[in-house]
């Protein structure tokens, strides 16, 4: 049976169980913490083919650079050049930020735009000690008009739609937190995550598929670095940028806003009343409740002795004492009504 097959559908690759028996491998995993190893595992295999593919594209250079000459040369250069930077800085997740501010700038160079791009990953923001927004572009070299980008090559970090979201559970970074963010520690207009096809959750993947603007938020874009691929990039950028350019402030109107919440206090007021309703329904069906178990502890209770009596015909003086106090009843009862004031 075949260990490593495709998703030719989503372009995903899928290692089935297995186990390897290699003391190096052993003893390289066994020097870490557990938590750790998955993540080992995956740069592992990561280096691995990209040293792989290295090895091939550099044989094929090295063959025929006489042939080809100069030019060739150069781009081997720049391949090696590439290629350990992307060993020093890519997995280690540095060099997301540095390429795609480069690759932007000389985007808009192309495009003729006068758009001033610049990296802030390093530097705190409006927020205390917030560094969320690795770039910012100042649309028309203006520092009024930002565009926020950050960049996450996670696989950890899930889209976190705000339909699916609790805010009782412990806060962790999503593609919506961080949009907003990066917006609001970086005084931006509009705002973009971007994601490397090859790091990124299959949830986003499946949603976001290249470029997807979630109103209100910002814009999430899927490129593939490997493939030197940043078309959605550029094309959510775009998109933001004509959005920022053509925002306009709205005038505040606060005599509207006084209606619009005074509204939603009434209707919180309301809220407020039924909970008292209910709760005061609670604490009588409480009472009903103990009133009904009262009641059929007393009648077991007759019923017992009623028993006894037809069968004897008669009670002794100490039958007839505890069926005149009551104190077996009496301490059921005083159980069971712990336990309905505890509902």
């Amino acid at each position: 049976m075949a260990i490593v097959t495709l998703n030719q559908q989503t372009k995903r690759l899928q290692i089935s169980g297995f186990e390897a028996d290699n003391q190096i491998l052993f003893n390289f995993f066994d020097g870490m913490p557990a938590s750790e190893r998955d993540d080992r595992l995956y740069r592992a295999l990561y280096i691995g083919v990209l040293a792989l593919m290295e090895d091939r594209i550099s044989a094929f250079l090295s063959k025929t650079s006489n042939e080809l000459g100069t030019e060739l040369e150069s781009l081997k250069i720049i391949f090696e050049m590439k290629k350990e930077l992307f060993y020093k800085s890519a997995v280690k997740g540095n060099l997301a930020e540095e390429e795609i501010a480069e690759y932007l700038a000389a985007f808009l160079a192309e495009q003729r735009l006068p758009d001033k791009v610049v990296l802030t990953g390093n530097a705190a923001g409006n927020l205390h000690k917030n560094k969320t927004g690795d770039i910012v572009s100042y649309v028309d070299g203006s520092d009024g008009v930002r565009i926020a980008i950050e960049c996450k090559f996670d696989k950890g970090i899930r889209l976190g739609d705000i339909q699916s979201k609790d805010i009782f559970v412990k806060k962790t970074d999503t593609a919506w937190s961080q949009l907003i963010e990066a917006q609001a520690n970086r005084d931006a207009k509009v705002s973009i995550i971007v994601f490397d096809a090859s790091l990124v959750d299959g949830s986003i993947l499946n949603s976001v598929q290249d470029v997807r603007y979630i109103p209100a938020v910002g814009f999430v874009a899927i490129i593939d670095s490997l493939k030197g691929d940043y078309k959605n990039l550029t094309i959510a950028y775009m998109l933001a940028r004509d959005i920022a350019a053509n925002s306009k402030n709205i005038e505040f109107d606060r005599e509207i806003m006084s209606i619009i919440m005074n509204r939603i206090i009434k209707d919180i007021n309301d809220a407020l009343g039924i909970r008292g309703l209910v709760m005061s329904n609670i604490d009588n069906c409480k009472k009903i409740l103990m009133q009904l178990d009262k009641s059929m502890l007393s009648m077991e209770f007759n019923q017992r002795y009623m028993a006894k009596f037809l069968k004897d015909g008669s009670f002794t003086k100490e039958d007839l004492l505890d069926f005149y106090s009551g104190e077996d009843v009496r301490d059921r009862f005083r159980m069971l009504e712990k336990e309905i004031k505890a509902i």
